[in-house]
């Protein structure tokens, strides 16, 4: 098959909408269920480019939650721990493969921007993996292939109408990429840029202690980057994306808005937010969307006017500005990397305050020494990688 037909393009408006290879290729994907649409695939072929190349990386099961054309999450098939578990409400389900540990991470590290993702997995989609997906709301999964018990248990999904994608695991793109953008045409040679760890090997700090575990962190960090929308900036910690900060026009914005993404996901974990006696009644995205609340400035403002019984069966205690903040400094080893230069050293600044020990960025702005001051004041290990990773 060389051409899909589409039911719109970005909005509904926009017709008429397909995909189509050019030449004598053939489209690398098979629909297998549901009816993709235009940004669907948008967030699909982006997400399958990102754990593939994790998977390359690492040499672990990958998966990505994606929206809007950039990751919400992203993460390597590492075991859960049970708080891990319990954050990312997986809990009841037992022991997990690594694809679907892969998931949970991915989907649970920013569980409200992951709400309705599309969903991308670097190896075959097992059971575990598709019961997962079967319980969150989401509008689809691309992955090489589907075990049959998995297949049956997602076709059922949204009766019958959720997207599943099988890609190619052996196709390559053409060297050139074009698009358009009111009628004019762009050209420019695909993204082939490996990251490995060859781009963590000058290290600017006097802090020149990089572990095994930091590097695949930051690795990470790099190739969840390369298919974020620019300017971006990425913290991970454990394997996974814990931050993700996409399409600011400045860095140091991005670098605020992964830093409270990344404090979030640790506060859930915090003692306060685990045992928050909710209503047995409570759905998994009612309840996420209630601890945001909770951790949030206005909860005295729901203390007050009652809105807590709908949601907790006895009013919880405020978590104070000062216990967020004794606990946030409990949080360590983090890694951040960054899509472009950090031009100020605000960026670190921010990054410390949510546990930063390890950066990698391109280096080359004219206040590079002020950066690299910065990170050593913290005892920060940082390496120049020389690469930029825009992406748009």
């Amino acid at each position: 098959m060389k051409e899909l037909e589409l039911k719109y393009g970005c909005n509904p408006n926009q017709k008429p909408s397909r995909i189509f290879m050019e030449g004598d290729r053939e489209l690398p994907i098979t629909v297998l269920s549901g009816r993709p649409g235009y940004i669907n695939f948008m967030d699909a072929l982006n997400g399958w480019q990102l754990v593939k190349e994790l998977k390359k990386a690492t040499g672990l099961a990958a998966a990505a939650s994606f929206k809007h054309v950039s990751p919400a999450g992203a993460a390597v098939g590492l075991p859960l721990d049970d708080t891990l578990k319990k954050i990312y409400w997986v809990d009841d389900m037992g022991d997990l493969s690594p694809l679907a540990s892969a998931y949970a991470r991915a989907r649970g590290a920013d569980r409200m921007s992951s709400f309705g993702d599309f969903i991308s997995l670097s190896d075959v989609c097992d059971v575990d993996t598709a019961r997962m997906i079967k319980r969150e709301v989401s509008d689809g999964v691309i992955a090489p292939g589907y075990e049959p018990e998995a297949l049956e248990i997602l076709k059922s999904k949204k009766n019958g109408n959720y997207n599943v994608i099988q890609i190619d695991p052996d196709y390559e793109p053409a060297a050139i990429e074009r698009k358009q953008i009111y009628g004019v045409t762009f050209e420019q040679g695909h993204n082939n840029l490996e990251i490995n760890n060859d781009m963590l090997r000058d290290i600017v700090t006097k802090n020149r202690e990089l572990p095994e575990s930091a590097k695949m962190d930051l690795l990470i960090s790099l190739i969840t980057l390369k298919y974020t929308q620019s300017n971006s900036v990425c913290y991970v910690k454990g394997g996974q994306a814990i931050g993700i900060g996409a399409g600011q026009q400045s860095r140091v914005h991005c670098t605020r808005l992964a830093g409270s993404k990344a404090d979030n996901w640790y506060l859930r974990q915090a003692p306060q937010v685990l045992n928050l006696p909710f209503v047995d009644s409570i759905k998994r995205a009612d309840r996420d969307n209630a601890i945001d609340v909770y951790m949030g400035e206005d909860y005295m403002d729901v203390l007050a006017d009652g809105r807590w019984e709908k949601t907790f069966k006895v009013k919880p205690p405020v978590f104070t500005k000062e216990e967020k903040r004794a606990w946030l400094d409990t949080m360590t080893d983090v890694a951040l990397g960054s899509d472009a230069f950090f031009p100020f050293g605000d960026n670190i600044d921010r990054a410390y305050k949510s546990g930063v020990k390890y950066v990698a960025q391109p280096g080359g702005s004219v206040r590079d020494d002020q950066v690299i001051e910065t990170c050593n004041q913290y005892h920060m290990v940082m390496a120049f990688t020389g690469i930029r990773l825009f992406h748009h």
